[in-house]
């Protein structure tokens, strides 16, 4: 079997072959092995960043190619990775919930992290730690973030930030257990075409503003009002979250609400299983949820999450000692 990229699926699809998930499982082991301290410590960070290398030719050539290009709806589906399915402990319920102990799953996705640019975290969203939790917390169901089990509405990673993630990356632990949890995702290169003019130019304006998203807390944001598109009008970076995201006039209202309509006409889904990594392009593609019934048995949806930045440079006066979380 080899590895084949589809580029006809709802979204790319690279899947690994069992050589390969071989081949990377060893590898992610070999860095759990590794001496040093934590996943959130810089010694890990740099072993992940050797470990990438190592990683099967043909994984990497479909990550480079993404970064260059994410494609029409910027969402790549790694299928077939290793997350240790026997040995997994019980799905947390707690809210803030992260990974710091080494993990086979947590190797992964730090060394693909690596490999798309640098790994990131924000400290006042799940105490800065670079590989994190989502997964349903008791109370939390109407939660618009990653705690919640209600539909979550459609946006763009902390969009409010100056320095939001270039790539978000979901890899599924574990599915829910009726099978229905989908990512969804929605991009502005799907949408541009649906769009009106007077929307396009609408969206271009600097007449939003955005607040930071619930996991956040009481971090304040940047008032700042911001366009929703920006960039070359052909080919533009996208900035809202339909959540958080407030219009500041008149034409501003009706452009967030028509796009928020072509956003469900373009919605791809995907409904993803242990083993599958979904890696969206923050920068021009907004994520979302379809909604799901947890029990908290143990058993429920779980995911692990990484945020990639492509220049860390550009944050550098808000990471202290160059490392990886920005404050």
């Amino acid at each position: 079997m080899t590895a084949v990229l589809d580029t006809a699926a709802p979204a790319g699809v690279f899947t690994l072959s069992a050589t390969d998930a071989g081949a990377t499982e060893d590898v992610a082991r070999a860095l759990c092995a590794a001496p040093g301290g934590p996943v959130d410590d810089p010694s890990w960070v740099a072993a992940a960043r050797a470990g990438w290398s190592a990683l099967p030719v043909a994984l990497r050539r479909a990550l480079h190619d993404f970064r260059r290009d994410s494609g029409t709806g910027g969402v790549l589906l790694v299928r077939g990775l290793p997350v240790d399915e026997e040995t997994l402990p019980p799905t947390p319920n707690a809210r803030g919930s992260v990974q710091r102990t080494a993990s086979v799953p947590a190797a992964v996705l730090t060394m693909i992290a690596c490999g798309l640019g640098d790994p990131a975290a924000f400290r006042p969203e799940k105490s800065g730690a670079l590989v994190q939790d989502v997964v349903p917390v008791p109370g939390q169901e109407t939660f618009q973030g990653n705690a919640g089990s209600v539909l979550l509405t459609w946006h763009n990673e902390n969009a409010f930030h100056p320095h939001r993630p270039d790539f978000v990356m979901l890899l599924c632990l574990r599915a829910d257990h009726d099978g229905i949890a989908g990512l969804r995702t929605a991009g502005i290169r799907d949408a541009l075409p649906l769009l009106s003019e007077e929307t396009r130019r609408a969206l271009a304006a600097a007449e939003f503003v955005t607040a930071p998203p619930p996991s956040f807390g009481d971090a304040g944001g940047d008032p700042t009002p911001h366009p929703v598109i920006s960039g070359d009008p052909d080919d533009p970076d996208l900035r809202v979250d339909l959540s958080a995201t407030r219009p500041l006039t008149d034409r501003a209202r009706a452009a967030l609400g028509e796009l928020s309509e072509v956003f469900e006409e373009i919605a791809r889904t995907a409904v993803l299983a242990p083993g599958d990594l979904a890696i969206v392009d923050n920068r021009v593609t907004t994520h979302g949820r379809t909604a799901f019934r947890p029990r908290y048995d143990g058993k429920d949806r779980w995911l692990q999450r990484t945020f990639v930045l492509t220049d860390l440079r550009r944050s550098r006066v808000l990471r202290a000692d160059d490392g990886y979380v920005l404050d």
